[in-house]
């Protein structure tokens, strides 16, 4: 479990998969996510994650709100599982959060949390954040953590649906 001063980023709990399996359903969330996912999907992402904690001791965590214990979304570093893109294998640090929470700097404090556990007690050496280009929310995010923007990272992401940009940009946090 990680504190900041208005969060808890903790592990899953069974009780947690109603409200991921909310977000992950919530089509202006997942628009730089892939799309919406349904129940099933949302809960086998749960398990993976788990299952990377118990591999490697590390994965995106569950945001809670301290004030009153509401679910905000997720946030942490994993290695990255998108077995199709140049990154595969390499962690990366990734957030959701519910459009409640949106501009509230959640992401930016949970996010600023994960990357300190990462380096700190993970010993991780560098940490990868990518996104579309044209996902100019999460790049902020990104460029607030001190986050180094490294084009030579970039790549094109496969399988992207016809019409929609392909374009890939990579940021670097270093401890």
């Amino acid at each position: 479990m990680i504190e900041t001063p208005r969060l808890i980023l903790r592990r899953w709990r069974d009780s947690d998969r109603p409200a991921f399996a909310a977000i992950c359903a919530d089509p202006e969330v997942m628009q730089w996510l892939g799309g919406v996912m349904t129940r099933e999907q949302a809960d086998q992402r749960i398990d993976r994650v788990e299952a990377t904690f118990e591999q490697v001791g590390y994965g995106r965590f569950l945001i809670e709100r301290k004030a009153d214990g509401a679910f905000l979304g997720w946030c942490g570093v994993m290695p990255c599982h998108e077995s199709v893109t140049p990154i595969a294998g390499q962690p990366e640090i990734g957030w959701r959060l519910i459009r409640a929470a949106w501009g509230e700097g959640f992401a930016t404090e949970a996010a600023r949390a994960a990357l300190d556990d990462a380096f700190s007690r993970v010993g991780l050496t560098e940490v990868l954040a990518y996104t579309t280009q044209a996902n100019l929310r999460s790049q902020a995010v990104m460029q607030r953590l001190g986050l180094s923007r490294e084009p030579q990272r970039d790549f094109d992401f496969p399988d992207t649906p016809e019409g929609e940009d392909q374009k890939t940009v990579v940021y670097v946090a270093y401890p």
